[in-house]
């Protein structure tokens, strides 16, 4: 059975100051979702399903439907604030969604194979969809056994601003023991360090493997997921900037011995657009990457 790639697409980009996931950063205009589309096919997958909001669904559409027609099935998922279980309401004053295992939940009835899913803004590389799809393929679809490509916490960080980052605890098995977000992450004059919650800047290694959102599921993710967004909701669904997000999800099931989750480390150099002042070094590392002969121009020639 061929994985399914379910790109998570419905953000609003605030830092950025636009739709991130439609702005051509590639030397004839591509976009980051364009590469990890063009990865993904090359590794294996047969479907893409874009979790977007409905408000941006004609752009999107026109932005990708004719250059993925005949290359992969392209579906759309919605993720909307409004879109919550029976017995729950959106609070007063709340403008987001909920996070993205909302998100993935989104996309539930467009998927029935193992699937991979990754943030919109981000490149992740060829040799990571490799990594994930080889997974997938061979997974057991009724099985909770899951992966997470890990990238290294140096090589993720953005010059123009700290940065959040799910930090990594693996096993000697390359199995995940548990996921702890820290804030406030950069690059300092002694190193790299986190805000603690005390205010104290605490050291990180470089070499610590940090997670940047690209997961390998079952299908049987889903009912986790729906599980938790329901307690979610009834523990936090009154606070109106609350979110959850899939590390909270994962850690509770490796907690639990209800899922196992392996860790497959990226060769592959990560870059992404956070703030807008980092849309030149990814225009950069994607004209790097076409010179060098990885990628063709146009993309989808």
């Amino acid at each position: 059975m061929k994985p399914t790639l379910v790109i998570l697409a419905a953000g609003i980009g605030n830092r950025y100051g636009g739709l991130k996931q439609m702005d051509g950063v590639g030397p004839s205009g591509e976009t980051i979702v364009d590469y990890s589309v063009f990865d993904a096919v090359g590794a294996g997958f047969d479907k893409v399903v874009f979790v977007i909001r409905r408000s941006i669904e004609k752009e999107f559409r026109d932005v990708f439907r004719k250059k993925l027609a005949g290359r992969i099935e392209v579906d759309c998922a919605f993720q909307e604030l409004e879109d919550v279980p029976a017995g729950f309401a959106v609070p007063p004053g709340r403008t987001k969604p909920w996070g993205t295992t909302q998100a993935v939940l989104a996309a539930r009835s467009k998927v029935a194979a193992p699937f991979a899913a990754i943030n919109a803004d981000d490149f992740y590389g060829r040799e990571a969809f490799r990594a994930i799809a080889g997974f997938l393929t061979g997974a057991n679809p009724a099985e909770a056994s899951y992966a997470l490509v890990g990238y290294d916490l140096e090589s993720t960080l953005s010059e123009h601003g700290a940065v959040a980052r799910g930090v990594c605890e693996v096993d000697g098995e390359n199995c995940l023991e548990g996921i702890v977000e820290r804030t406030g992450v950069e690059r300092t004059a002694s190193g790299i360090v986190y805000a603690a919650e005390s205010g104290a800047r605490v050291p990180l290694p470089g070499a610590k493997t940090v997670s940047m959102n690209f997961w390998g599921f079952t299908p049987t993710f889903f009912d986790f997921a729906s599980e938790a967004f329901v307690r979610f909701l009834a523990e936090r669904g009154g606070d109106p900037k609350a979110e959850i997000y899939i590390p909270l999800v994962v850690n509770d099931l490796i907690r639990a011995g209800r899922a196992k989750l392996k860790v497959l480390p990226s060769r592959d150099r990560w870059f992404g657009v956070t703030y807008r002042e980092d849309r030149p070094k990814v225009v950069a590392e994607l004209r790097a990457l076409t010179d060098s002969g990885r990628y063709p121009s146009p993309l989808w020639a």
